[in-house]
């Protein structure tokens, strides 16, 4: 569904992105790992146009994607949810929801603000209050409710727990397993091993702006050694 070919990129005269190669397949949930600073966020702004790629190739479903606006990255069916919680402050839980809802698609049964609360019954609660006076881990919530309102086919997480509550952190898990159950694609940063690998198949390591190993699950498990030398855990 999504390959990464050769992938560039980098701020200014730095270079960040050298030699990135990786890809996800329909209904797989994959991982980026590393430690900070290996390139993990500039690879995913990368895909979707918020950084510019200098060289190599990002495609979807075939057809490349590369340098194209934000916007038409997401109009061909990739969500993102961005490190730091960016939802939209100044408004309303609803009307963040709701200020995104698509389905560019033509998904037979899409997201609707009623499924977005029964997979996060805390923000039913809140739907009228301002998303500014939301907890962290309420705000995470809101933005994975935001990226599936434009009824996505890749979902991309980039840190999906970091800094939240322990039992903000299981929710979280809880519900990205309810989408990969229900089939979704998803691309996942983050630094919970024993969480990444009980959902997801493949992981990729990043090191200083490329792909230096991949490995399925049960490897990344039981290698202790492998997990201190490219996370340092």
């Amino acid at each position: 569904m999504l390959r990464v070919s050769s992938l560039q990129a980098g701020y200014g005269d730095s270079q960040v992105l050298f030699d990135v190669n990786f890809e996800v397949g329909s209904g797989e949930v994959v991982t980026l790992m590393g430690r900070n600073g290996m390139g993990k966020t500039t690879t995913i702004n990368t895909i979707f146009g918020i950084v510019q790629a200098r060289a190599g190739e990002v495609s979807f479903d075939g057809k490349s994607i590369k340098g194209l606006a934000p916007f038409r990255v997401a109009q061909h069916g990739l969500g993102l949810v961005p490190e730091g919680l960016q939802i939209f402050p100044n408004l309303t839980v609803r009307e963040n929801l709701v200020a995104t809802a698509s389905n560019r698609m033509s998904n037979d049964n899409p997201w609707t603000l009623e499924l977005i609360f029964d997979l996060f019954p805390t923000l039913r609660g809140r739907s009228n209050a301002m998303a500014l006076l939301l907890s962290g881990g309420e705000q995470q919530m809101l933005a994975i409710g935001r990226a599936l309102m434009t009824n996505p086919r890749l979902i991309v997480l980039d840190e999906a727990t970091e800094g939240l509550a322990p039992l903000i952190r299981v929710e979280i898990w809880k519900c990205l397993e309810r989408l990969k159950s229900a089939g979704y694609s998803i691309l996942i940063t983050d630094k919970n091993v024993k969480a990444l690998t009980r959902i997801a198949s493949r992981h990729y390591f990043l090191e200083k702006g490329r792909i230096v190993h991949c490995c399925d699950s049960a490897t990344l498990r039981r290698d202790v050694e492998l997990q201190h030398k490219y996370l340092g855990i």
